[in-house]
C-alpha cells in the first residue's frame, strides 16, 4: 500500500506541470502559485511488464498544497490514502487495516515530493522534463527522477493542445516495468476543500502498523 501511495503522489503533483514551451518554467511557476487545492475523479489501469491481465480501478482525489492529499479508490475494492502534513495513512477497510508513516520519510526523495513540498524548488531538484511531443490528441511531458532510487523510470504527462492545457491522462513507469496509466475527469481547480478532507482517524477495532 505504501507503494501505492508515492505512486499516486507522483501522479498527482506532476499534474500541476502545463506543456512544456520556450516560457513553460515561467508559466509552470506561475500555475503552481496560483494552484492552493484541486480535486477530480480518475479511472486508473496497471499493467504489469509480463503482460498479465491488467488490473483496473477508479476513485477520486483531492490535494491542498502543500502537504496535504487524499487519495480515494472506490472500484473494484476500496482503499484509502491520506497525507495530513505529518504523516501518511494507508487503510484498507476489507482487511480493516491501517499503516501510517511519517509523510517526511515516506515521501523524501521520491516523487511524492512534488506533491507534498513546496512547487518549483521541489521539481527542479528532483526530476528532469522535457516536452515529447503530440499524441492521441494530446501534448506531452515527461518527468525522470534524478535520483536511481526513486522507484520509478519516468512519468508522463497528457495536457490538451488548447491554451488552456488541461490535463486529461498520465502514465507512469515504475522500476519493474509496471505500467500505470490514469484518466482524469471532473477537474477543478482551487475548489473549497474541508479540513476534515485531509484528516484520518483510525476507525475502532483496525489494527495500525508502523510509525
Amino acid at each position: 500500500m505504501l507503494r501505492l501511495a508515492l505512486i499516486c503522489c507522483a501522479l498527482l503533483g506532476v499534474c500541476f506541470a502545463p506543456v512544456v514551451r520556450a516560457d513553460s518554467l515561467d508559466r509552470l511557476r506561475a500555475f503552481l502559485e496560483g494552484t492552493k487545492t484541486l480535486r477530480a475523479d480518475f479511472s486508473q489501469t496497471v499493467m504489469a511488464k509480463n503482460g498479465r491481465k491488467p488490473q483496473f480501478s477508479s476513485g477520486s482525489m483531492a490535494v491542498s498544497r502543500p502537504q496535504k492529499f487524499r487519495w480515494q479508490i472506490e472500484k473494484p475494492y476500496p482503499q484509502l490514502i491520506v497525507g495530513d502534513g505529518e504523516k501518511v495513512w494507508l487503510y484498507d477497510p476489507e482487511l480493516r487495516q491501517v499503516t501510517v508513516k511519517k509523510q517526511g520519510a515516506a515521501l523524501s526523495g521520491s516523487p511524492a515530493a512534488l506533491l507534498a513540498g513546496e512547487g518549483m524548488a521541489v521539481l527542479e531538484k528532483h526530476f528532469s522534463l522535457r516536452d515529447v511531443g503530440e499524441k492521441d490528441g494530446l501534448e506531452w511531458l515527461e518527468a525522470t527522477p534524478k535520483a536511481a532510487d526513486s522507484g520509478f523510470e519516468r512519468v508522463r504527462i497528457g495536457f490538451t493542445a488548447n491554451a488552456a492545457g488541461e490535463l486529461r491522462a498520465m502514465e507512469l513507469v515504475d522500476s519493474f516495468g509496471q505500467n500505470t496509466s490514469l484518466v482524469f475527469s471532473r477537474f477543478e481547480r482551487n475548489p473549497a476543500l474541508s479540513a476534515a478532507t485531509f484528516r484520518f482517524t483510525p476507525p475502532a477495532g483496525a489494527d495500525v502498523l508502523g510509525d
